[in-house]
């Protein structure tokens, strides 16, 4: 049996909680990486203890859900929250991060960005990213490696 590669481990624990997102619109999910070791995890949804877009809509302001936290976000502010160290970690994301998340993820010292999914590649993010030095690489989920009943 051949073992799944890291880059499909940690993109499928993103893809997993995604599934959590609480967003009609987008279900994202991020994983914080350092040394092979998951230090976070997110996914888009409301403010603790808010009301979610699941169970009241979205509530939308020029074209954007302000409501929603979104995941690498979430996955950022948990490690700052619970002083894990994010300077020269990795992201897994299951999409092309927004413009937002792409000033916090350069802020963060993050250093590498993977993702599965192009969604609205801001030509700005990209050029952030690439002044920054952090690595971007699209690494889509591979669903046949991904096998939950690995005897049958």
């Amino acid at each position: 049996m051949e073992r799944i590669s890291w880059h499909q481990y940690f993109m499928a624990q993103s893809h997993l909680l995604a599934l959590r997102s609480t967003c009609e619109r987008l279900m994202v999910g991020a994983t914080i990486v350092r040394d092979k070791r998951i230090i976070a995890g997110g996914y888009n949804g409301s403010v603790s203890g808010s009301v979610h877009c699941i169970d009241e809509g979205c509530y939308v302001i020029d074209g954007h859900c302000v409501r929603t936290i979104h995941a690498e976000m979430n996955a950022i502010i948990q490690c700052a929250k619970f002083g894990a160290s994010t300077e020269g970690a990795e992201i897994y994301v299951t999409h092309f991060p927004c413009l937002n998340c792409c000033k916090a993820i350069i802020q963060s010292g993050i250093k590498t960005v993977y993702y599965a999914t192009d969604y609205k590649n801001h030509p700005y993010a990209i050029e952030l990213f690439q002044e920054a030095n952090v690595k971007v690489e699209k690494v889509a989920l591979d669903h046949t490696t991904i096998n939950l009943n690995p005897n049958k």
